[in-house]
């Protein structure tokens, strides 16, 4: 599946500003970058630093005034679609280094509230299995509702509310597949078919010494998604961070087919 991209970001800043831009592709197995370009307004000390998991990169830069950045990119993507009812979990000791940190509770994604939760209703399904009926359980039970979260929402907030957008499906998937013994991060991506058109999130879950996408709302599947980052939680793949304030023009993102 042949992806192209455009995506687009509009701010006015008052005073010099640094940031952190994090909106490229990342260049890894399961996608090939056929071409791709970052542009922006003139900003200082512009330098790329490796991202989470030291998937993907960001970008440092210092900017003023109104900037702009444009990100084009056609991206193949060849990655299949997991098929979860074959995928087995190894116990907890049995984990990597790289799957163990995420095994863990985090800001967003408080894991060790939702045990008991896992045990009562999914009780005897483990792996695989156990990550479907998970994200059957969000897609079935939450409602997609743009504007009803914010970027301080956590999977305990969203869980009781049941509702959200796919930060929060994600965040709910993410903790409640680790309060079940699976490690799982959130994946920042460009995928087609999100409504409406934005960056997208997802969930990814550590099953058989591999990461596999899991996308609780729906929109998207794994050999449609073209990767950004990865984190523990949004904290970890915000598109844009600013240490200053920085007041949203614009902001666009177009994913189609090719």
């Amino acid at each position: 599946m042949t992806l192209s991209i455009d995506a687009r970001l509009a701010y006015n800043l008052s005073q010099p500003t640094d940031l952190l831009l994090q909106v490229e592709l990342a260049r890894i197995a399961g996608q090939t970058i056929r071409e791709d370009s970052l542009s922006t307004t003139p900003v200082e000390g512009f330098v790329r630093v490796p991202a989470e998991a030291a998937l993907g990169t960001r970008a440092w830069m210092q900017a003023d005034g109104q900037f702009q950045m444009t990100y084009l990119a056609t991206v193949e993507v060849t990655r299949p679609d997991p098929v979860f009812d074959q995928l087995q979990a190894p116990p907890p000791r049995a984990l990597t280094g790289e799957a163990t940190s995420f095994l863990m509770p985090s800001r967003y994604c408080p894991s060790d509230e939702f045990e008991a939760f896992v045990a009562d209703e999914f009780g005897g399904l483990t792996g695989g299995p156990l990550v479907a009926a998970l994200a059957d359980w969000v897609h079935e039970t939450f409602t997609y509702t743009p504007g009803a979260s914010t970027s301080a929402t956590t999977a305990r907030e969203s869980f009781v509310q049941r509702r959200g957008v796919c930060r929060d499906y994600a965040h709910v998937l993410v903790a409640l597949a680790r309060a079940g013994g699976i490690p799982a991060r959130v994946a920042s991506a460009y995928a087609p078919d999100v409504d409406p058109p934005d960056f997208h999130m997802v969930a990814e879950v550590w099953l058989e010494d591999a990461w596999h996408l899991v996308d609780a709302t729906g929109m998207s599947k794994a050999s449609e998604l073209a990767l950004i980052g990865v984190g523990r939680d949004a904290a970890d793949v915000s598109f844009l961070t600013s240490y200053g304030l920085a007041e949203l023009v614009n902001q666009s993102v177009k994913v189609t087919r090719a």
